[in-house]
């Protein structure tokens, strides 16, 4: 059993808490027992496993497959699973596994885990900064049928354990990837016959006048800003979500949510 803060592993672990390290290591963090039955259940790749002999006890057939999906795996004492997660009080098991980054069809970085469409119904999202908006957006977009979600290159990480935690363990399931161009993306996406919907406070059309029954990318802002004029410019159409006087705007988790639903329900 592991329990020196020294130990090399534990170090390293450690360091997956900060975004320079993880796309360093080309690893990111899987903290909890939701996250980790979630990538056993797509056979997603693991690195290493560290859990507690309590947590072992209680959930043996998991620990078991998990080993059988992984390079190493560790049992550690509660001191070293409380250093190496990010949470305040871990649940007892914390993994490591394999970012996948390839090559992007607009020539910039690409992450994702499952092959991403250009059809159906898709957010792409500019500059949005909190990771839990991304990964609410993510576990709704899964929830509601999506086919993918793009997020630009200065969002927040994809991969940040807080992105994984609020997704639910959707971020499995929903094709994700990161652009450094997304206007190029956006573009591509026109051109393979996708209708592109800006969602703008000084729009006339209402989010639900759209014809969703279209393949459609659903493009949504920075949470300060909103989206930039550049994008919004070359948007098929513009759409408002309308809102009671004295109200700024929605948290764009929240827009996000009344769209991709009201799409579904045009679809249904």
């Amino acid at each position: 059993m592991l329990t020196s803060l020294q130990n090399s592993l534990v170090k390293q672990i450690r360091k997956l808490h900060s975004t320079k390290e993880r796309h360093k290591q080309q690893l990111f963090l899987l903290e909890g027992t939701h996250l980790l039955e979630e990538a056993c259940a797509v056979n997603y790749p693991l690195e290493t496993v560290c859990c507690t002999p309590e947590w072992q006890a209680a959930h043996p057939s998991l620990w078991e497959e998990a080993c059988s999906r992984c390079d190493r795996a560790e049992i550690v004492s509660r001191e070293i699973l409380d250093a190496i997660a990010t949470t305040v009080q871990p649940d007892g098991v914390v993994a490591t596994a394999k970012r996948i980054v390839g090559a992007s069809p607009t020539g910039g970085v690409r992450q994702t885990q499952l092959p991403f469409p250009f059809t159906g119904l898709v957010l792409a999202l500019e500059t949005v900064q909190d990771p839990g908006n991304l990964g609410t957006m993510i576990r709704t977009a899964a929830a509601a049928g999506a086919s993918g979600l793009w997020v630009s290159g200065d969002s927040v990480d994809l991969d940040s354990p807080k992105v994984l935690r609020a997704s639910a363990g959707q971020w499995f399931r929903l094709a994700t990837a990161v652009t450094e161009d997304l206007k190029a993306t956006v573009q591509q996406s026109q051109q393979a016959g996708m209708q592109v919907v800006a969602t703008l406070p000084s729009a006339t059309l209402t989010y639900w006048e759209v014809d969703w029954r279209k393949p459609s990318l659903i493009l949504l802002g920075n949470e300060a800003a909103g989206l930039s004029a550049d994008l919004a410019a070359i948007a098929d159409k513009q759409v408002k979500i309308p809102l009671s006087p004295g109200v700024e705007s929605l948290n764009v988790a929240i827009a996000a949510a009344l769209m991709l639903y009201e799409a579904r329900r045009q679809m249904s």
